[in-house]
C-alpha cells in the first residue's frame, strides 16, 4: 500500500499551503541526492516529497486526493508513470532556494549553479465515455491522441546569447548598490538550446504532429468531472524538453436501469398485485449481468431489498457498494366487470385491511436505512 502524502511531508490535513512548502522544502533538502550521494534511499525519499508536495501543493488535486486517497490519480497521476529527477527539479527547482548553489541538482541536466531548466511540452485534453458496468469495475481504454513530437533529422545548438545556461543575469544600479538579477533566457525560453537545423515537415519549433495510440487505465470507481493525467504523453518539447501530459476528463453514461448514488446503485421493479400477493422471482439488472431474486408472499410496496456488494467498487479499495431493489407494487388504472366485482367483494374482507406490524418501517426509516 503506498504510503500516506501527509506522513510523507510529516503534515496533517490541516496543513496550509505555505506550511506544506515549508515541509516539502525541509525533506528535500534532506533527502537531496547532492548531500546524500549514491544514496538509493534517499533518492527514493526525495522523489516521493516531490510527488507528494505536487499532489498536496494543488488545491484542485489535495481536494480529490483527501476525498479518493491514491486511487484518485491510479490509471496516470504523478505515480502512473512517475517523475524523474528532471521532471522534480524543472517543477520545483525554485523551492529549494539557495541551499544547492542555486536550487538545482548538478548530476542531472546541469540543473546546478547555472540554473539550466527543461522546458515542458505543453499539456492535451481529451474526454473518455465510460458506460456504467467501466465505471464499476474499471477499464483500460485506447484512444488515438495527435500529439507534437519532435520531426526525425531536427537538430539543436547551443543557445548564444545565454551560452547554453538557460540564464541571462542583469547588473543595475540601485541607492543600494550594484545588484545582480537572473532570469531565463528570453530567447532560448530557459532551455540553453535553440533550433539548429528544421526538416521540411517540421514547425518553427522543430515539432511535427503524430499520432500515437495510449492506453489509460481506468480505476473502478470514477465519477463524473474527474481527470486522471497520463505522464509524458502531452505535446513534446523543443531540444531536450520534457513532454507535457495527457489531461483524462471522465464522463459517464446514464444506464437504463440502474442510478447510481455513490458507491450504491438503485433499481426501481414494478409488479402486479396478484405477484405482491402470491410471491414471485424476478430478474433484474446488476453491473455484474442479470441477477435473480425472490419475492415472499404478501410483499409491500415501498420495501427495499438490499443486495450487498452488487453495486459500484469503491474508488479508494474498500469494497462495493450495494444494490438497492426497491418494490413498487403496480396498481391497474381499468379493470372489467369480474376484476371490479372481485375488489368489491374483497373491500370488506379482513384480509385486506391494512394492519402494518411494528416490523414494516416507515418511508423516513426506509429512507434513512437507505444511507446507513
Amino acid at each position: 500500500m503506498k504510503e500516506d502524502y501527509y506522513d510523507i511531508l510529516g503534515i496533517n490535513k490541516g496543513a496550509s499551503s505555505a506550511e506544506i512548502k515549508k515541509a516539502y522544502r525541509k525533506k528535500a533538502i534532506e533527502h537531496h541526492p547532492d548531500k546524500n550521494p549514491g544514496d538509493p534511499k534517499a533518492e527514493e525519499q526525495f522523489k516521493k516529497a516531490a510527488e507528494a508536495y505536487e499532489v498536496l501543493s494543488d488545491s484542485d488535486k489535495k481536494s480529490r486526493y483527501d476525498q479518493f486517497g491514491h486511487a484518485a490519480f491510479e490509471g496516470g497521476g504523478f505515480g502512473g508513470g512517475g517523475m524523474n529527477m528532471e521532471d522534480i527539479f524543472s517543477q520545483f527547482g525554485d523551492i529549494f532556494g539557495s541551499a544547492f548553489g542555486g536550487g538545482g541538482f548538478s548530476g542531472f541536466g546541469g540543473f546546478g549553479g547555472g540554473g539550466q531548466r527543461r522546458v515542458k511540452g505543453s499539456n492535451l485534453r481529451i474526454r473518455v465515455k465510460l458506460n456504467l458496468e467501466e465505471v464499476a469495475h474499471g477499464v483500460e481504454k485506447k484512444v488515438k491522441v495527435r500529439r507534437k513530437v519532435q520531426a526525425e533529422g531536427v537538430s539543436f545548438k547551443t543557445c548564444s546569447t545565454c551560452g547554453g545556461r538557460g540564464q541571462v543575469t542583469k547588473i543595475t544600479n540601485t541607492i543600494l548598490g550594484r545588484m545582480q538579477t537572473a532570469a531565463a533566457c528570453n530567447v532560448c525560453g530557459g532551455s540553453g538550446q535553440i533550433l539548429d537545423k528544421r526538416p521540411s515537415d517540421a514547425d518553427a519549433d522543430g515539432l511535427k504532429i503524430f499520432e500515437e495510440t495510449v492506453s489509460i487505465k481506468i480505476p473502478a470507481g470514477v465519477e463524473e468531472g474527474m481527470q486522471l493525467k497520463v505522464s509524458g504523453k502531452g505535446n513534446e518539447a523543443p531540444g531536450n524538453g520534457v513532454p507535457g501530459d495527457l489531461l483524462v476528463a471522465i464522463e459517464t453514461e446514464d444506464h437504463d436501469t440502474l442510478k447510481r448514488e455513490g458507491d450504491n446503485l438503485h433499481y426501481d421493479l414494478y409488479i402486479s398485485i396478484s405477484e405482491a400477493v402470491l410471491g414471485t422471482s424476478k430478474e433484474i439488472d446488476s453491473v455484474g449481468g442479470k441477477v435473480r431474486i425472490k419475492l415472499e408472499p404478501g410483499i409491500q410496496s415501498g420495501k427495499i431489498l438490499r443486495l450487498r456488494g452488487k453495486g459500484i467498487s469503491n474508488l479508494n479499495g474498500y469494497g462495493s457498494g450495494d444494490l438497492l431493489v426497491h418494490i413498487n407494487v403496480w396498481t391497474p388504472k381499468e379493470l372489467n366487470k369480474e376484476q371490479r366485482e372481485f375488489f368489491e367483494r374483497m373491500q370488506e374482507h379482513d384480509n385486506f385491511v391494512p394492519k402494518p406490524e411494528k416490523s414494516d418501517k416507515s418511508f423516513f426509516e426506509k429512507v434513512k436505512d437507505m444511507f446507513s
